[in-house]
Parts: C-alpha cells; structure tokens; sequence
C-alpha cells in the first residue's frame, strides 16, 4: 500500500510540459481547472517504436475501468475466444415417479452471464430428466472462487447497486432483479413489475406518483428510496419516494439479497413455474462423489463475455473473469491474488512487465489500482499484434455509434472512427484504445486524469481523439 500511495504523490512532483499537449487538449484541461501535472497521456502509432505524446506516461495512476482492457486481452490470450463457462447439476438419493428423495446439487463454474433465462434453460433440462418433486434440499457448490466477505457498499455506500455486486462462483442474473415502474396518471398510482421475481423477496410499494414540472425527467432514482428488511425467510424491499409522472415506464435494477437467498428464490420462482416443486431449504457444500449428473449448461463464448464487459462496462463480470484467470491457472478455490499472479506471468512471457502495476479485481472498480499511460499503451499495442486483435478490438466501444461512447463526439469526424474503452470513478476519467485516422493510420491513444475536477475531463479527451483524428490530414 505504501508503494501505490508514494507513486501518486510523486505525481505532483514530476514534469509536466503544457506545449506537449495539442493545444485544444491543454485549453480544455485549463477550463476545467485540471492541471497537466494531474494528467498522463501517450499516443502511438500502432506500428511506430516511439510514441508521438508522451506527458507523465509513466505515473502510475487509477486507469479506473480501462484496467478491463488489461483482463480481457490477458484472458482471450490464455484462455482462447472460444472458451465457456459451465454450471452443472447433480442428483443424490433415489428417484422414481417424478419425485427425489434426496437433494438437488447446482455447481458453479464461475459463468459470467448466468441470466435469468440461461438459469431457465438448465432448470428445464432437469425437469425434462423427470424431476418434478425435490423432497430435499438444494445445495449450492460455489466453491470455484474464494471471495471474502465484504460490505457490498463499502467502495460507495451504495451497497445495492448492480456495479457493486461482488463476484460468486454461481453468479445468477449478476444478482440483481429489475423493477419496470409503471406510472398511471389516471389513477394517480404507480406500479411494479419484477424480472425475475425470487419467491423469498417481496416488494412494499410505497412510491406515490409526482407531478410532472415540464422539465424532463431529470435523475428519478435521485428522489426514491430502496430500504431492505429480513422478515424470516424472507427478504423485504420497501420502496418510498416520489417519481415523476412525466418520467413514463422506467426500469431500476437493483441487488438486495445474499447470493445464497437469490439462488433460492429464483430457482423457487423458476421451478414452480415448470410445475415442480421443493420442500427443503438452501443449504451449501461440495457436490458428492456419488452424485449423478443431471444437466449442463455452458455459458456464452468468452469473445461474446468479453464484448459485454467492456461495451457495457460490466464490473462484476469483469471480476468474475479475473478469478477465471486464476482458477485456470490451477487454483481452485481462485482467490484475487491467483488472478493476479496469472496476469503477471502472461506479462512476463510476453516481455511486457509492468513495474508499476498494482491490481485488486481487474475491474478498476478500485481506489488502489495502478498502471501507467504507458503501460496500458505498450498492452495495447501486444494486443494488435495478436492473434485475438479482432474479438479485444470489437469489444471497445465505438465512438458515437454504442456502449460508453454512443453519445459522444457525435458532430466530430472521429465519430464511428474510433474503438475506446471509458472509465469514471470519483477522481478519476479515463479513455484508451485505438483511432484511425482520416489518412488511415491507426493508433494508439491512453489519457488518464486523476484530479478532484476529473468529472470535466471529457472535452479534453474528446479533443485529443478528434485531434488523433485530425493526423492523418498532416
């Protein structure tokens, strides 16, 4: 820790020459009152061996969500595009006539994108075995990935949102449920639809339906409020506040339980809709020897889990990805430090070490993660000399076109040209990835800022892209 908090105060001390930036870069940065000296910038052409800017590309800075680029190649690299995740289903006991005396047995093998309906599809194949009646319990094998325990809003003090669900072996749904809030101005009421709707979770609905003011919708979930109670074996969420009738249908996604309790009370929900039943409880431990396999279900490729994560900026599928890093390394359970002891020696033997490097989940949905401009230049560039450029390349958002950059630069000649992964923390924003510039050249472009005005950074690294851009007219 002492390392990570000497390399940003050294940040300050180090050189900054403004006249290296281009010039709209630097008067958008003095605008939003953001020092050069709180900046890292390097931009290279693809094929070029030195860079064209380079300002303090070599601090040591909180990339925040960039940091996905340095998971998601490591893991098409290793692992291979085409690799998939596996959930599994187990039986113990005996069965006869649609009814198991014994206990159904779920083993996660880390899948990301465990929805809703993927999780529909390997209950349907269990129920298809003949399994109508569970006289047991359903006992969950999440022993793939060692995560401590952790308050879920401890990073903002937003414990239930979706972005800080932590990983699970038998991540479902990412954890969360969404809430379709349906206002009728006719009756002056507002209700609520669920997806999914866990059998162990009950929503109160208390929302009254405001007035519209003619201004928009503006920032709803500002002024409602989500507040969980345990009522026996089950889970209530008690949602207060106004919302603005002028807002229309809206969907609010939200975590709320423990991912033993949602497991359950999806699989409850899901079961009975599939005309079956369970008469025990959750319960957890290690699938048993004798116990005979019931159904599968593979997750999507890792090139389609890796577009997801970084177009959408997913963060607990990123983490779910790092521990996979460390479980293919051969640790089971995978703990953070297997993941990045993995990444570390995929650096090495690629000839890319990277002194300053300090991981914690690979998301960058972190105050202690570190990397420098460079460091993430130099990863990018292996990247597009590497047999897996396409699936990391179509990963990145393009600009004005989707994911986190769809509303940006949309008047500018760099839009639709340029392939950019985002990041934003309080503190912190972020961009890297690849332009192609109006002449047809590629490459390489990372800008870091790490500043209390960070949240107007945006028309700086704007400019910079359209500046990229603009090159290939030079």
């Amino acid at each position: 820790m002492r390392k990570v908090f000497f390399s940003l105060a050294c940040l300050w001390t180090l050189h900054a020459i403004a006249s290296d930036l281009p010039a709209a870069v630097g008067q958008a940065l003095k605008g939003a009152g953001i020092p050069v000296a709180a900046t890292a910038v390097w931009v290279r052409e693809v094929d070029a061996n030195r860079p064209l800017v380079a300002v303090n590309a070599r601090a040591a800075l909180n990339p925040a969500s960039t940091m996905k680029l340095v998971t998601t190649f490591a893991a098409l690299d290793l692992l291979g595009p085409a690799y998939v995740w596996k959930t599994e289903a187990f039986a113990t006991g005996t069965l006869a006539d649609g009814v198991l005396v014994g206990d159904l047995h779920l083993r996660g093998g880390g899948d990301p994108k465990l929805t809703y309906d993927q999780f529909g599809r390997l209950l349907r194949q269990i129920r298809a075995r003949g399994i109508r009646e569970i006289r047991g319990d359903l006992v969950l094998d999440r022993s793939a990935f060692a995560v401590p325990v952790a308050d879920p809003g401890r990073f903002d003090a937003q414990p239930m949102r979706p972005y800080n669900v932590s990983p699970d072996a038998l991540l479902l749904n990412f954890k969360a449920v969404t809430l379709q809030l349906i206002p009728d101005p006719a009756q002056k009421s507002i209700s609520i639809g669920m997806e999914p709707a866990p059998a162990n979770l009950d929503v109160i609905n208390k929302l009254t339906l405001g007035n519209g003011n003619g201004n928009g919708c503006g920032d709803w979930k500002e002024r409602l409020r989500a507040d969980v109670f345990s009522h026996g074996q089950t889970t209530r969420l008690v949602l207060t506040g106004s919302f603005p009738q002028n807002c229309g249908e809206q969907r609010w996604n939200i975590a709320v339980q423990e991912h033993p309790q949602f497991v359950l009370g999806v699989f409850v929900q899901l079961w009975a809709e599939l005309g079956g039943s369970l008469a025990g409880g959750v319960r957890e431990g290690l699938v048993p020897v004798e116990a005979r396999a019931v159904a599968v279900l593979p997750s999507p490729t890792l090139g389609e889990v890796v577009r997801d994560i970084n177009k959408f900026s997913n963060n607990v599928m990123a983490r779910q990805l790092f521990l996979t890093l460390g479980m293919e390394s051969g640790r089971r359970p995978a703990a953070a430090e297997d993941a990045d002891a993995a990444i570390r020696a995929w650096l090495d033997a690629r000839a890319l070490g990277i002194p300053e490097l300090v991981l914690e989940n690979g998301s960058g949905l972190s105050r202690r993660e570190r990397i420098s401009a460079e460091g993430l230049g130099r990863v990018l560039q292996a990247a597009w000399k590497s047999a897996v450029m396409p699936e990391l390349m179509a990963s990145l958002p393009v600009t004005a076109t989707d994911g986190t950059m769809k509303k940006r630069l949309k008047q500018n000649g760099v839009a639709g040209q340029a392939h950019i992964k985002t990041g934003s923390l309080e503190g912190v924003r972020s961009i890297a990835g690849y332009v192609l510039d109006k002449g047809g050249r590629r490459w390489i472009v990372v800008f870091f800022v790490n500043h209390a005005n960070a949240a107007g950074a945006q028309p700086a690294q704007d400019a910079l892209l359209q500046w990229v851009y603009e090159r290939g007219g030079a």
